[in-house]
């Protein structure tokens, strides 16, 4: 298999934000099996490496011209992604244990920066399980207002969730005076 080599890494104070590599399974796979951090993620939990190897493939092999993925690294382990799999909608999720301490507002601003430094997109958009407290609060914290709500727009495992879809405008561009 081919994969588009992106060398852009970007680092927080806690964190590494680059590009996933085959390398990346054990630590994906870890983040991804867990049923309680997947709870309102758009798939059931990886039920095996497998499935994990081949989401793995899908983010290695997506078109740089739509993709702006990272992998997040805490202390030099795997511990979750963050960005924007197709552009212009983030997407994020982290390791449970490392909930609550800010890494993902840490992981999510570098990369929502990042996007707007080099890329013409107008805004960026999210969609939030409603029952997801901390992702919803997450966006509103990153500045994304809520722009609408949609009943049963996902069947996962046999339930049907919704959703609320979250924009953020591009902040307005200094103009020269004269």
């Amino acid at each position: 298999m081919h994969y588009l080599v992106r060398v852009t890494t970007l680092r927080t104070e806690r964190l590494v934000l680059r590009r996933a590599r085959p390398g990346d399974l054990d630590g994906l796979f870890t983040v991804l099996s867990d049923p309680e951090t997947m709870r309102y993620w758009s798939t059931p939990p990886h039920a095996s490496r497998d499935t994990t190897r081949e989401w793995l493939a899908q983010m290695l092999a997506s078109p740089e011209e739509e993709s702006e993925d990272f992998v997040v690294e805490h202390r030099g382990e795997v511990v979750g992604k963050v960005g924007f799999y197709r552009l212009p909608e983030i997407g994020f999720v982290l390791r449970r244990d490392l909930w609550g301490r800010g890494l993902m507002t840490e992981a999510a601003s570098a990369a929502i920066a990042h996007v707007w430094a080099t890329r013409d997109i107008d805004e960026m958009r999210a969609d939030a399980d409603p029952r997801n407290a901390a992702s919803r609060a997450l966006l509103t914290k990153l500045g994304f207002v809520e722009t609408g709500f949609a009943e049963r727009t996902y069947e996962i495992a046999g339930e049907w969730v919704d959703s609320v879809y979250y924009a953020l405008a591009r902040p307005r561009r200094p103009t020269a005076t004269t």
